[in-house]
């Protein structure tokens, strides 16, 4: 799958319970509007919407669950209970909160890769981490690939966008990982995919500046202001 997305845009095509466009249908025709357009590959969320976006593409899909915990702030595959879904559900590559954040129930992130590489050797797994050090922890526990989805969302990170300083944090991740490296936060335009390219990402995911309509609305409206 790395080959199959290398030097080429990843859709994100989510919709949360919360947002107008949630629907596994809906989401199944972004892919397909993303794959008609020359996306390499999707990233999705829940075991349904990949489900749907399968049989509607023939791309490579990341997969994620978002669940919320009370016992910690982890919820992009946070335990073993969606990483069960989404092998079920036929995504080539599974990604996860690999911060070093407290996951649920007390679970290890080491514990999941494990798991995940009993359960399915063939699966591909990414790291979602939001400092150089997580992604050197990542790298030493196994990770395929590393992404940068959550620089910025986090305490330590907070406020801080992928884009600064021309994408400074995502250079640095580049220049100590071993693996490859998947830009991912905040790409809005086709200047700044081509940019994270130039600085050796070797993918790129996009989100809400393709597939989520209200936030690409507000922005229009929120220039107003």
């Amino acid at each position: 799958m790395l080959n199959q997305v290398r030097g080429g845009l990843i859709v994100s095509c989510q919709a949360l319970e919360n947002e107008p466009l949630h629907s596994s249908f809906i989401m199944s025709k972004l892919a397909l509007a993303a794959q008609e357009g020359g996306a390499a590959g999707i990233r999705a969320n829940t075991k349904a919407d990949i489900l749907a976006i399968k049989n509607e593409v023939d791309l490579p899909v990341i997969g994620i669950v978002k669940r919320d915990y009370e016992d910690s702030e982890v919820f992009i595959t946070a335990t073993t209970k969606e990483i069960e879904e989404l092998l079920e559900s036929g995504c080539e590559m599974i990604a996860m909160d690999s911060t070093v954040r407290q996951r649920p129930h007390g679970e290890q992130l080491a514990e999941l890769v494990g798991y995940c590489r009993r359960r399915d050797p063939s699966i591909l797994l990414m790291a979602d981490i939001s400092t150089v050090e997580e992604a050197v922890l990542a790298e030493r526990l196994g990770f395929d690939c590393i992404s940068t989805t959550l620089y910025g969302y986090t305490p330590d990170t907070a406020g801080s966008k992928l884009y600064d300083d021309d994408f400074a944090f995502l250079q640095k991740v580049v220049s100590r990982a071993a693996v490859p490296v998947i830009a991912e936060g905040n790409v809005l335009t086709p200047q700044m995919f081509r940019r994270c390219l130039e600085l050796g990402a070797a993918s790129v995911v996009v989100g809400g500046a393709i597939t989520r309509p209200k936030d690409i609305t507000a922005r229009f409206v929120h220039a107003l202001a």
